[in-house]
């Protein structure tokens, strides 16, 4: 049954590439016969205007594979604007490569799109044909205008047909899909070289990131024990020294104070607990990430849907990340979507940690105004990770969250 729902989900997933993927080979169709105009055009003086445009086409399209390429695997980093200059752009490593691409995948995309949708569509089509053949003339057999049926016998082996589309479909779904990735995979990253220096840049920033991280968890740790543990614990230093000096006075009132001091002391361990619990949550450690996250859906104030597939523990580092983004992201539904219901999807997929939530709140989600958001993104970002999140005004609001999965 597992094995069913794999093949099922990675069927469904392939699909999902290869839509996205034809429209953007659709895209780089249209940037490619621009280009193609404007360079024909270039050879008489007329397309020395449009060409900068032209390249900036042809990057625009790039990027939003690069985009798309990202969601599914290892993240390909964007080179940013287009260089000034005609002469300059055509010399870029960049611009080559992303012209080169335009021309392969405008074929590659457009194919293996059409091929991977027509195979479920086809399935469905005749897989059902026995249903309704008598609604078509004999000689209109679906997508097949040369066989005549003449019966239920004809009908069914078209369904059977329609069985075998359904077949390819889940086999080679996913084949199309690496098959349509392959050239964004192959010409988009940086060249050689300039891939190691952007590498370096990246984690130049991420170290700062997770410096900058690290800096304000222990404020906030040091706060917290300031002004909340220490104050306690002051608290009951100064109770037992007043019912040190009341048990030779009033013995009565020594019994209220001591009271009051234990009161203290038990308020001040449940806040060292959960200072505690802010550094590494015990949870983890007892129950594993999944019982950990059901803990956090079950005390969640919005109805909230968990859904964990993760067969193999992560880097201890890794879980509490993922913990900490979940808890972070479902105080901000509860305090700032207005949202009715909340989902949360974690799952292990090629070495990676996904986590998703998205609710059905009234989204308008901004990092800037202080909603914990920045500091997720710092959090995860430390950790290699990557974080986007997306919020148009009227919700839904969904962010996805991918972790490099240690162990």
């Amino acid at each position: 049954m597992a094995y069913v729902r794999g093949r099922v989900r990675a069927t469904v997933d392939a699909l999902e590439h290869l839509v996205g993927g034809l429209g953007t080979a659709t895209l780089a169709l249209g940037a490619l016969l621009w280009a193609a105009i404007v360079a024909v055009t270039c050879l008489v003086g007329v397309g020395l205007l449009a060409a900068p445009g032209a390249l900036r086409a042809v990057r625009w399209v790039s990027d939003r594979e690069r985009t798309r390429l990202s969601r599914w695997g290892e993240p390909i980093p964007t080179p940013g604007p287009v260089p000034a200059g005609l002469r300059t752009a055509t010399r870029d490593p960049f611009v080559r490569r992303e012209l080169g691409w335009v021309a392969l995948y405008s074929l590659v995309g457009l194919v293996t799109g059409l091929v991977g949708i027509a195979l479920p569509l086809y399935a469905v089509q005749d897989g059902t044909f026995p249903l309704w053949y008598r609604l078509v003339p004999p000689d209109a057999a679906p997508g097949i205008v040369w066989w005549r049926i003449d019966g239920l016998s004809d009908a069914l082996w078209v369904g059977v047909l329609g069985v075998g589309c359904l077949a390819a479909a889940v086999w080679f779904s996913p084949v199309l899909a690496r098959l349509q990735a392959w050239p964004g995979r192959l010409l988009l990253p940086p060249p050689p070289g300039v891939d190691l220096s952007l590498r370096v840049a990246e984690l130049t920033a991420t170290r700062a990131a997770a410096l900058d991280a690290h800096a304000v968890e222990l404020r906030r740790i040091e706060r917290s024990l300031h002004d909340g543990t220490q104050n306690r614990l002051v608290a009951v230093n100064v109770l037992l020294g007043a019912a040190r000096r009341a048990v030779r006075r009033n013995p009565d009132r020594a019994d209220e104070i001591l009271g009051q001091a234990q009161d203290a002391a038990e308020q001040a361990l449940g806040e060292l607990r959960t200072v505690v619990r802010g550094i590494l949550p015990p949870v983890l450690d007892d129950r594993g990430l999944a019982g950990a996250l059901a803990g956090l859906a079950g005390s969640c104030v919005v109805p909230c849907r968990l859904e964990v597939d993760v067969t193999v523990r992560c880097a201890a580092s890794v879980e509490a990340t993922a913990y900490f983004v979940v808890a972070e992201a479902l105080t901000n539904v509860v305090r700032h979507s207005g949202a009715s219901q909340v989902d949360v999807v974690v799952r292990r997929e090629r070495g990676r940690l996904l986590v998703c939530i998205e609710d059905d709140g009234h989204g308008d989600a901004d990092e800037t105004r202080g909603s914990g958001l920045t500091g997720i993104r710092r959090r995860v970002e430390a950790y290699d990770g990557r974080m986007t999140l997306t919020s148009p005004p009227g919700g839904p609001t969904r962010m996805d969250v991918e972790l490099p999965c240690g162990s």
